[in-house]
């Protein structure tokens, strides 16, 4: 079996020519003279990534090794593959590259160089190539010179597997190997598998190895120094209330948090852009420029223009970036460790308040939970909320039991007793979706604000179901707003919808139980006798 190195070696050797670290005008450039992709009115490329325009989470792949046995939280985030199996997939995809043109680049991960990860990226496209440019940190020439291969990410989007000879699902996959340090991608030339690839991988190395809890969020960092992160699911605001013109951004999407720092785990970002504007994302907006990589976007007819409304390939359209493409960074992406932490949800039953502060117990109940709601269907008549419960805030990229990142939440908030934690309603108040409304941004923006500026420091009341602690009164917030059950016209029935999703979020909690605390568990919400 041979190394890493020897791996790349022999890559290098049997193609037809490699390509090694080009810049992003070459790597446009190739993508165009292969056909990979078009220039946008903005000079952007614009590819598709073919069959696959999203991750493919019944096809990823844990190898179940001695290194993975008794550490990964086995099931179906992390389904086991056999290490013989991968080692007769690796070759075949390396035989596949035979004769081909090949794109190779070195990388990193963790902009806190303590913690930093060689990767070789080796993909069959330059358009994939061009956002592992943008989407990980970018070294220098001497750093690349001297760089050992740590970790190999090897994506071959024509190469199909055979099922029922390779042990996978169907053609594509997404196999992580722990102990080879290789992430082998296939079938699929959508980028995002990249990305998620090594978010996994840190996810698993930096809470055993390092001591540092891996975390999907934003963050962002104040005029005076102050660190804050954003945890939330997909429709919360995660990217859009982190987007401060007052603070300086840290990083959109992936962090970690060791004992004195958060640092961004990459060097770019990756938005979505279904129903884009200048005026709701002016940061992404101005960002899809030259070198920028858009994906599966359709134009307006007869134009270069994205039509960011056109869903007829995916939803799921975006767009990669350098971070530098976006104006008020933080540079080098590393904040002092947080100052304050907020859970976002748009709670569509209408019943957790806009803004409140969680003990450290309920601050792990609630990153364990990682709830949202999202509303209806466009089925005719269908108005019920549909909650969503996804473990820290990114369950399909966890390989250790998500009560490990709870517990160290916890640990780290015993350590550092002045940090806030604060759960944030960005959803629907005065009733459910379908009777209530969507909560003002403008409010949502003024209590995060109050809450960074230390201003909630008046008379907090317990919520009689969740417990946790909402504050009587903020700046710029009419009073009413901030206890939700005062906004409903009919309290029974507030009472009623209060049960209903303290019941799902036990229901759901019910998996983790056996692997958490005593304190994670007194956090769930009480239910009535009769609840």
């Amino acid at each position: 079996m041979m190394n890493n190195e020897a791996l790349i070696s022999a890559i290098r050797t049997n193609a037809s020519q490699v390509f090694e670290n080009l810049t992003t005008e070459e790597l446009v450039n190739k993508a165009l003279e292969r056909n990979e992709g078009r220039l946008t009115d903005k000079q952007a490329l614009a590819a598709d990534t073919g069959e696959f325009t999203g991750r493919s989470p019944k096809d990823k792949f844990l190898v179940r090794d001695e290194t993975t046995e008794n550490t990964a939280w086995w099931g179906t985030v992390n389904q086991p593959y056999s290490s013989e199996n991968f080692d007769m997939l690796l070759n075949k995809v390396v035989n596949h590259l035979n004769g081909k043109e090949v794109f190779m680049r070195h990388a990193f991960a963790c902009a806190d160089p303590t913690y930093r990860l060689n990767i070789q990226v080796v993909t069959e496209s330059a358009y994939q190539n061009l956002f592992a440019k943008h989407l990980f940190l970018r070294p220098t020439a001497e750093e690349t010179s001297t760089q050992p291969t740590e970790w190999v990410i090897l994506a071959a989007p024509s190469f199909k597997a055979d099922p029922t000879v390779d042990g996978v699902r169907q053609h594509n996959f997404t196999i992580v190997n722990m102990t080879r340090k290789i992430i082998l991608i296939g079938g699929s030339g959508y980028t995002g598998e990249i990305k998620k690839g090594i978010f996994g991988v840190l996810n698993y190395i930096l809470p055993q190895e390092k001591g540092v809890l891996s975390m999907h969020c934003s963050a962002n960092i104040g005029v005076e120094g102050d660190t804050a992160v954003f945890f939330g699911l997909s429709g919360t605001g995660k990217t859009t209330l982190s987007a401060d013109p007052n603070r300086k951004l840290i990083g959109d999407d992936e962090h970690g948090w060791s004992e004195n720092t958060v640092f961004n785990f990459e060097g770019g970002c990756y938005a979505k852009c279904v129903n884009l504007t200048e005026e709701k994302e002016p940061q992404i907006w101005n960002a899809i420029k030259h070198g920028a990589l858009v994906e599966n976007v359709r134009f307006l007819e007869g134009s270069d223009a994205p039509n960011y409304d056109d869903i007829s390939v995916t939803e799921n359209t975006r767009v990669a970036y350098p971070i530098d493409y976006i104006d008020n960074i933080a540079v080098p992406s590393i904040g002092k460790a947080p100052k304050n932490i907020f859970f976002l949800t748009a709670d569509a039953f209408g019943v957790l308040p806009p803004i409140s502060k969680l003990t450290a117990g309920q601050a792990m109940y609630h990153f364990i939970s990682g709830y949202t709601a999202k509303v209806a269907g466009t089925e005719a008549g269908v108005t019920e909320p549909q909650a969503t419960f996804s473990a820290c805030f990114g369950q399909a990229f966890l390989p250790l039991h998500p009560a490990k990142y709870a517990e160290m939440l916890g640990n780290k908030l015993e350590a550092n007793p002045d940090v806030n934690v604060w759960l944030i309603n960005t959803g629907w108040t005065g009733g459910p979706y379908g009777v209530g409304s969507r909560m003002k941004l403008n409010y949502t923006r003024a209590m995060i604000t109050a809450a960074l500026e230390g201003k909630l420091t008046g008379e907090f009341i317990t919520h009689p179901v969740f417990g946790m602690l909402m504050p009587s009164d903020c700046p710029n917030v009419p009073v009413e707003l901030l206890n939700p059950r005062n906004t409903w016209s009919d309290k029974d029935a507030y009472d009623a919808q209060c049960q209903k999703l303290a019941k799902l979020f036990n229901d759901n909690f019910e998996k983790f139980a056996d692997g958490s605390s005593d304190e994670i568990k007194a956090a769930a919400p009480k239910m009535t006798a009769n609840g």
